[in-house]
């Protein structure tokens, strides 16, 4: 008997009719002998209703109670799912976050699982039961409710998945697998068959939203296997896991991007220790996240600083950077919301010369300026104009002839 661990995302249980599909499913694979573990979303868009809804009483609201309040959208799946394998004479069992054990830090919005107590789950598994757990969400050492951030039921799934020690590990979501670059962008995006720990992690982390980054980081620390597929059709999925396992490395796998970026720039900031210790320091204090940074050549004892943030954080960081600015004595700041990061993620890339000269010709050819560049051992991004970000994407997918990945 083996042990499954599925995600079905919101567009899975956007209706009755579409929760009816999933407990199909579940109930098919529950008939050959198999124990059942199934996390799932709220129902479509719920999540952002909620969130309007309270945006209605105040934008400035209490994290603890946005987290009450969003929390229940992954219940009503949940119980809905619960109900309906019971109507097809499947045993079943809905639980919370904290019900199934999950522990979180006291982080609101963006909660981070530190701990998991999976017997419940496995006493309800024991009574042949499925086990349906409400995604998202999980309990702080206050005893609060917390949320996982966007795309968090992938992480409770994957980190379940790891702590069960369960023989598969299946996220069903609204797409084939994942691609080479976006379908809606790229026509001739090509799914992959199978991608590593370390390449979809980045590509999670530079804007693919197959996948949530906090997801990818517990399979490759945990050596799980996670496969993605359609939960609309039957179709072979994407097998993400250990590069040593694939076949074929390729130079690259795929070309990401990322709307969700501001660019922020300090100038004529002292040049002496401590002074980027200052400017990093208050943005953490504040929980802005910040992803590249790029500092000029020294100039008169002074140089500019260059960062990228969410653009979501953008309103929040302006307001911390004006205190810096005094606080250093740096000339002043500009900023801009209308950028975008394009990248190009492979594992092959740290054995091949010659990958950022072709990508930078590549956009070289389009007429698209390039603002902040920044590279790992396999990835190379670029921070652009958002409104070249379509032909960016095009470009870079033709260049490296990914509509023939397989």
């Amino acid at each position: 008997m083996s042990l499954w661990v599925t995600k079905f995302g919101g567009s899975s249980v956007a209706s009755l009719d579409r929760i009816d599909n999933v407990a199909e499913r579940i109930a098919e694979l529950r008939s050959q002998g198999n124990d059942i573990v199934v996390v799932v979303s709220a129902m479509g868009d719920t999540t952002d209703e909620l969130l309007e809804l309270a945006w209605n009483i105040d934008r400035n609201l209490s994290p603890r109670e946005v987290d009450m309040l969003l929390a229940t959208g992954e219940q009503q799946s949940a119980a809905l799912l619960a109900m309906t394998l019971a109507n097809k004479q499947c045993p079943a069992v809905s639980l919370t976050g904290w019900q199934a054990g999950i522990q979180s830090d006291s982080q609101h919005g963006k909660a981070r699982i530190m701990k998991l107590d999976t017997s419940r789950i496995q006493k309800e598994i024991e009574q042949n039961k499925v086990v349906i757990i409400a995604g998202f969400q999980g309990i702080s050492p206050e005893g609060e409710i917390t949320t996982l951030g966007r795309g968090g039921s992938d992480t409770t799934a994957v980190a379940l998945a790891a702590s069960l020690k369960a023989d598969h590990c299946i996220i069903f979501t609204d797409v084939d697998g994942v691609y080479t670059a976006d379908p809606r962008i790229v026509e001739d995006a090509c799914k992959l068959s199978v991608i590593s720990y370390d390449e979809m992690l980045e590509m999670a982390s530079l804007g693919a939203v197959v996948l949530q980054p906090r997801a990818a980081e517990f399979a490759m620390l945990y050596h799980v296997d996670v496969e993605v597929r359609n939960s609309f059709n039957d179709h072979p999925g994407t097998l993400i896991t250990e590069v040593a396992k694939m076949e074929n490395q390729r130079v690259v796998s795929g070309v990401a991007h990322d709307t969700n970026v501001a660019r922020i720039a300090l100038f004529d900031v002292p040049d002496h220790p401590g002074v980027a210790s200052i400017i990093f320091k208050l943005l953490a204090d504040h929980r802005i996240n910040v992803d590249m940074v790029i500092q000029s050549a020294m100039r008169d004892d002074r140089n500019d600083i260059a960062f990228t943030i969410d653009r979501d954080e953008f309103n929040k960081a302006r307001h911390v950077v004006n205190e810096i600015v005094v606080k250093i004595g740096a000339s002043g700041m500009s900023y801009s919301i209308e950028v975008a990061k394009v990248s190009i993620v492979g594992a092959g890339m740290q054995s091949n010369l010659g990958v950022a000269a072709r990508m930078f010709d590549a956009l070289a050819r389009k007429d698209i300026n390039i603002h902040m560049i920044s590279t790992s051992e396999i990835k190379i991004s670029c921070i652009i104009d958002e409104d070249r970000l379509e032909d960016a994407v095009k470009a870079l997918h033709s260049a490296f002839h990914l509509e023939q990945a397989e």
